[in-house]
């Protein structure tokens, strides 16, 4: 295999690696309040969403009732 035959060989994998990353979400907060939302592939910051907007509500709910159900479960389960 000649070396621009490696090279396009190499490219090809590279995007599938990245389509594998998962989107994951950041708050970033000021004085305790979330002032952002960043939407994450990997270590890429892909946009960055306003919490007060309708999608950004949507997130806060997922997460922070995930949070409330596994601190409810904590202590339930605390002697």
């Amino acid at each position: 295999m000649s070396e621009s035959e490696s090279a396009i060989t190499e490219s090809q994998d590279a995007p599938a690696a990245a389509e594998t990353e998962e989107i994951t979400y950041q708050a970033v907060e000021k004085d305790g309040v979330v002032t952002a939302i960043w939407e994450m592939k990997g270590r890429k910051h892909l946009r960055t969403i306003d919490p007060r907007s309708r999608q950004g509500r949507e997130i806060l709910n997922l997460y922070t009732t995930e949070d409330e159900e596994h601190a409810a479960a904590s202590e339930a389960a605390a002697p």
